[in-house]
C-alpha cells in the first residue's frame, strides 16, 4: 500500500448556522488522485481549505508527514509550502510578469537563487506551452492561460500535494480543456492532488479515487468506475442520474428562452459535453419547441428530456399535448432542415389517451 501522506481524523467544521462537515475521517496516500465531488453546500471546498489550513476546524486533526498541523503552535505558513493551492478565480499578482509571478515564491520563501528560480520558471512555462509570455501581465492572458500559470506557480514550490478549488469553473467552456490537460500532464508526474471539480468526465479520466461528499461528510468512496458506473448508495444514484438527466417543463406561450439555454449550458457542463453539441442541442431545442410546438398549441404543455446514457449517446425527447403531430412532418421546410442536420436518428410515437400523448426522440450526432 502507498505510504499515506494526510491522515485525517474526526474533522468537523460549524459556522453559526450550518456545519457542512461533521467527523469526516480520510487517509490520502503519496501518489493519489483524489476528486472531491458533491451538490453544492457539503463541504468540498471547506475540506480542501482546511487541508491548507485557510480555515481552522472546530474539531478533529490532520496529520500531515506526520505532524499535527491542527495543534497549537504549528507553524502553517513552514506546511504551505508543501501543499499547492489553486483556486477558481486564478489569484496571480496583477502588478508582476509571469515569470515575476513563478519566481516570487521559490525566491523569498526557499531562498533559490533568482538565476535558478528564473531557469525554473523557464522550464516551467515551457512544459505548458507558455514560455513566450513569460513577460506578460496577467492581464494580458486569456483565463486558460492564467489558470495555466496558476498551475505552474504552485509548482515551482516543489509541494507535496496539490489541492484544486474547482479549478476550470471560472473558465469559458473552449478553454478548459487546455488547463484539465496540464493537469493531466502533472497527474502523470505522480504529483499528489485533491481536485474538487463539477466536471465528471474529467473526474472519472483522472482520479484513482473519488469521494461523494453528503450529509456532513464523505458518504460514499470508489474508485471511478464504482462511483460513476455502480454507486453503492443511494444518495450518490441520485446525484449521478441527476447529473445525466436534464427535463424542462414548458405549460405557457411565454417561454423563458434564455434562462432555457442557460439551463442546458449548465447541463452539458457538468457532462462535458462538447460546445457545438451544446450548440445543437440548444438549436434543437429552440426549433422544436419555440418555433414548431408553441404555435401549434394554445395552451401547451411540453416535457423536454434531455439523457446523456453510459454509452455516451445522447438523446433529446419530446413530449407534448395536443392532436398527433408528427414533428418530422412540419410544413416549416427551414426549421425541419435544421432539426434533422443535428439528428443522427429521430422516432415519434402516439399514445391516445395520456397527457402528452406525443413522442419524439431525437439521437444527435456526437461532434468532436
Amino acid at each position: 500500500m502507498s505510504e499515506t501522506l494526510i491522515r485525517i481524523k474526526n474533522l468537523t467544521k460549524r459556522y453559526d448556522n450550518v456545519t457542512p462537515l461533521c467527523g469526516v475521517n480520510l487517509d490520502i496516500h503519496k501518489g493519489d488522485i483524489i476528486a472531491v465531488i458533491g451538490p453544492s453546500g457539503t463541504g468540498k471546498s471547506t475540506l480542501i481549505r482546511m487541508i491548507n489550513r485557510m480555515e481552522t476546524p472546530t474539531d478533529g486533526s490532520i496529520m500531515f508527514d506526520g505532524e499535527d498541523i491542527t495543534a497549537p503552535g504549528c507553524r502553517i505558513d513552514l506546511v504551505r509550502r508543501k501543499i499547492g493551492m489553486i483556486f477558481q478565480s486564478f489569484n496571480l499578482f496583477s502588478h508582476l510578469t509571469v515569470i515575476e509571478n513563478i519566481m516570487a515564491a521559490p525566491v523569498s520563501l526557499l531562498h533559490l537563487g533568482r538565476q535558478e528560480a528564473y531557469q525554473q520558471a523557464m522550464t516551467l512555462l515551457k512544459s505548458v506551452g507558455l514560455q513566450s509570455k513569460a513577460l506578460n501581465y496577467p492581464s494580458q492572458l486569456s483565463g486558460g492561460q492564467q489558470q495555466r500559470i496558476a498551475i505552474v506557480r504552485a509548482l515551482a514550490m516543489k509541494p507535496e500535494i496539490l489541492l484544486f478549488d474547482e479549478p476550470t469553473s471560472a473558465l469559458d467552456p473552449t478553454m478548459v480543456g487546455e488547463v484539465e490537460s496540464v493537469i493531466g500532464r502533472v497527474a502523470r508526474e505522480g504529483v499528489t492532488m485533491m481536485i474538487v471539480t463539477h466536471s465528471m468526465d474529467f473526474a472519472r479520466k483522472i482520479s484513482n479515487r473519488v469521494l461523494y461528499l453528503d450529509e456532513g461528510g464523505v458518504y460514499e468512496e470508489g474508485s471511478p468506475e464504482q462511483i460513476f458506473e455502480n454507486p453503492s448508495r443511494e444518495k450518490t444514484r441520485q446525484f449521478i442520474r441527476r447529473l445525466k438527466v436534464l427535463n424542462i417543463f414548458i405549460d405557457s406561450q411565454d417561454v423563458d428562452l434564455l434562462g432555457c439555454n442557460t439551463t442546458i449550458e449548465e447541463f452539458c457542463a457538468k457532462n462535458d459535453i462538447v460546445g457545438s453539441t451544446r450548440g445543437a442541442l440548444i438549436s434543437l431545442f429552440e426549433e422544436v419547441c419555440v418555433v414548431t410546438l408553441l404555435p401549434r398549441l394554445s395552451e401547451p404543455r411540453i416535457k423536454v428530456t434531455l439523457e446523456y446514457g453510459r454509452d455516451g449517446i445522447l438523446t433529446a425527447a419530446f413530449d407534448y399535448n395536443g392532436d398527433r403531430f408528427d414533428v418530422r412532418e412540419s410544413d416549416d421546410d427551414i426549421s425541419l432542415a435544421i432539426i434533422k442536420s443535428h439528428s443522427a436518428r429521430m422516432e415519434y410515437s402516439y399514445k391516445d389517451g395520456d397527457a402528452m400523448p406525443n413522442h419524439l426522440s431525437i439521437f444527435l450526432y456526437q461532434y468532436e
